[in-house]
């Protein structure tokens, strides 16, 4: 493999100092407090792993959540939705009444975990308090819709912005505490209209502020309370649990063990993590669970009422651990579970004709569809296919850049995210459903356990719904583990697709796939290998690459192009490569936040979620994007916060999206962020071609061959093992 003609490799820089490669945890670095008295939060990035858990980039799980002066953050779509299930709290409550808590098979506990199931029965019981102790922005999520109704409330607008007494308040108890007053309007957005009095109260709930570290809140509350706090104060134990299962949701996580938490306690010297644990569930702060493993199958041959040899030998097994995880999680997963098994049980089984994904959609409610990208086709084949049957089909995908011209005028293809919102897709019914008989959602492990439980709480009973997406790739930026646990659950058809993606680079990717990194042949240059000395010289050459040698080498422009690079931060992150790429691309003096006409950008509107685009100028209302969802107004007051440029992407920003050529960016300081599902999601979104600006040496291939993505801990596979258990159906 070689490189496009006409490129020498550049001298290395003089300062070839590498900088260690930076994370910032979901996006977050830049959201730490500026400086204040000593033993205050203060300004500083957060190094994180690059890659913490299955592709759970942190720097993309909440890219663009920094604070932004006083003005509350925007919620997703999905938040949304979620906050308008206030009304139905009390049938949650009904049902996890019948159900006996949270935790169902409490007899094999002990010692805490025994402790934990007491002090869930004593909140669910009344007697001890179990009210919201450190609700996120958005209200809590939408609760598992019972069986037995239909009704689907209409998602209310956003809540209003914190009014400006509540401001008022929350700056002067920040003022009495040595915190930037800045953080006022998120500390009111997440804690209410009386932040004040809550931060008066219990200045550790500082820590609900997006970026704000445990020493920070210690030093907050020190300088309020003065000796009347110390490491074993119980306020400071709850929300310590608290912050350590948001952190774990940045990274992928639904829940975390007891013994993870406690851990994570531990390292924060809080004296008795367990007793800090116990607090936080009977407070009402977390909930613990309890997940059985599916019973198996009495083997066909044994005799009635022969007890199993495990019975004889009175060995049940081992109990899954306990697990703590926070209401929204939970709740969402719950909803997302009753929701897929209400799918599966309402549809009318048919017997459709073609291929074999045709035939399971036509006996099922719920079929999971996996291949690379060439798969794509059958998914789309079977949504044509349907309509001609005379059903109401809709296809959506995770990046609107993707949505053809055809497809987004005749509406048969929308994006996600205006399907959720209502910008696009058929509208809803008065019940708040979707007119729909079938939905194909590609792109299926970007879904997060939010996003997906909404999304199949819209869809009408008997309708079907095809997941369809590539397992390789790394998953959602949020938290959850959606395909993957529907996948491994068994408990629907799964339909694997046999067509192979084409050409060189379907050759490169399959192999990384299996864990072999491969020299393929390349005759029409499609895979070029660039070696670099150091992070100088490979910014030097991506500029190089995306300026000059692409477009003359295949006659694409440089918006055709992609740099991908392992994180935000560090000598070749994102930053250096924007600034890099906007001198030589789009130089201005950016006298709009930063950015000017023609700026390539990546926008944050909700955590999680990154839309790509350019800018077209600024108005009074703030600065106006292009973008594949069409015209954006990123208000003022968020353009910092939200806002990067964009010629430069992390893999879990690109995620989704597919360009002509892809430069990936690899200097010696990102070795320890690559994993297989990283590298195999970078390279795979070239259509043409790839350049790979290679300076990790054998990191490359260690990390295909040896480095998976660590699991995430979710409950949706044992839920919906729990609902839906049935013999395999391949």
């Amino acid at each position: 493999m070689t490189e496009p003609s006409g490129e020498t490799a550049p001298e290395a820089p003089e300062d070839g100092e590498q900088d260690a490669v930076e994370q910032d945890a979901a996006g977050r670095e830049d959201a730490a407090p500026s400086s204040g008295a000593a033993e205050t939060p203060e300004a500083a990035e957060t190094p994180e792993s690059v890659e913490t858990s299955e592709g759970a980039e942190t720097s993309e799980a909440a890219d663009g959540a920094e604070p932004s002066k006083d003005a509350a953050p925007e919620l997703s779509e999905a938040q949304a939705e979620l906050a308008a299930q206030r009304e139905l709290r009390a049938r949650i409550e009904a049902r996890k009444a019948e159900k006996s808590g949270p935790v169902e098979s409490g007899g094999k506990l002990s010692g805490t975990a025994a402790d934990l199931l007491a002090a869930v029965r004593a909140v669910e019981g009344g007697s001890a308090s179990g009210g919201a102790f450190y609700a996120p922005a958005p209200e809590p999520p939408r609760a598992p819709r019972p069986p037995e109704t239909t009704v689907r409330p209409a998602a209310p607008a956003a809540p209003p912005a914190p009014t400006a007494g509540a401001l008022a308040g929350v700056r002067e108890v920040l003022a009495r505490g040595g915190a930037p007053e800045t953080l006022a309007g998120q500390a009111a957005a997440a804690l209410g209209e009386q932040a004040a009095e809550a931060l008066t109260e219990d200045p550790w709930r500082l820590l609900a502020v997006t970026g704000v570290r445990p020493e920070q809140a210690d030093g907050f509350a020190r300088a309020l309370l003065g000796g009347a706090c110390g490491p074993d104060d119980p306020r400071r134990a709850v929300a310590l649990t608290v912050w350590l299962l948001d952190r774990a949701a940045l990274q992928g996580h639904t829940a975390l063990t007891l013994d993870e938490v406690a851990a994570g306690l531990a390292r924060h010297e809080v004296p008795d993590p367990e007793k800090a644990v116990e607090t936080a569930v009977s407070e009402g702060a977390v909930l613990v669970f309890q997940e059985e493993e599916p019973e198996e199958a009495e083997p066909e041959d044994a005799e009635e009422g022969e007890p199993s040899e495990a019975a004889v030998a009175g060995d049940e097994g081992p109990a899954e651990p306990p697990l703590l995880g926070l209401d929204r999680y939970a709740l969402a997963e719950e909803s997302l579970a009753d929701g897929l098994a209400r799918l599966v049980r309402t549809v009318t089984a048919e017997e459709w004709d073609g291929g074999e994904l045709e035939r399971a959609v036509g006996g099922h409610g719920l079929v999971l569809h996996t291949g690379g990208e060439a798969a794509r086709a059958e998914p789309l084949a079977l949504a044509a296919a349907a309509r001609e049957r005379g059903l109401r089909v809709l296809v959506t995908v995770h990046d609107a850049e993707r949505v053809g011209a055809e497809d987004r005028a005749a509406g048969t293809t929308v994006p996600l995210a205006a399907l959720l919102s209502g910008t696009a897709g058929p509208g809803r019914d008065e019940e708040g459903a979707l007119a729909l008989d079938l939905l194909v959602v590609l792109d299926a492990p970007q879904l997060d356990v939010e996003t997906a439980a909404m999304l199949v709480e819209a869809l009408p009973d008997g309708c079907r719904l095809v997941l369809g997406g590539d397992p390789e790739v790394l998953g959602s930026a949020g938290p959850g583990a959606v395909f993957a646990d529907a996948l491994a659950a068994r408990v629907c058809p799964r339909v694997a697709s046999r067509r192979p993606d084409p050409g060189p680079l379907g050759e490169l990717v399959s192999g990384i796939g299996i864990g072999e990194l491969n020299q393929v042949e390349a005759p029409g240059k499609e895979v070029v290998i660039v070696p670099v000395r150091d992070a100088g010289e490979a910014v030097h050459r991506t500029v190089q690459l995306v300026a000059d040698s692409v477009p003359r080498a295949f006659g694409l422009s440089p918006e055709q192009t992609r740099v991908i690079t392992v994180g935000h931060g560090g000598s070749a992150g994102t930053r250096a490569l924007n600034t890099a790429l906007k001198q030589r691309l789009n130089p201005g003096p950016g006298r709009f936040g930063g950015y000017d006409p023609g700026d390539r950008v990546a926008y944050a509107p909700a955590t999680g979620r990154t839309v790509t685009g350019t800018v077209l100028g600024a108005d009074a209302e703030g600065l106006r994007l292009s973008t594949g969802e069409g015209e954006v107004v990123v208000p003022k007051e968020r353009v910092e916060s939200a806002l990067r440029h964009g010629w430069a992407l992390t893999a879990h920003q690109a995620a989704g999206g597919r360009w002509p050529a892809v430069v990936v960016v690899l200097p010696g300081d990102a070795a320890p962020g690559l994993s297989r599902p990283w590298v195999y999601t970078a390279f795979g979104r070239a259509e043409r071609h790839l350049s790979v600006v290679h300076g990790v040496d054998q990191a490359l291939p260690r990390s295909v061959a040896e480095v998976l993505a660590p699991a995430r801990t979710t409950r949706l596979r044992p839920l919906l093992i729990g609902l839906l258990a049935t013999p395999d159906e391949e």
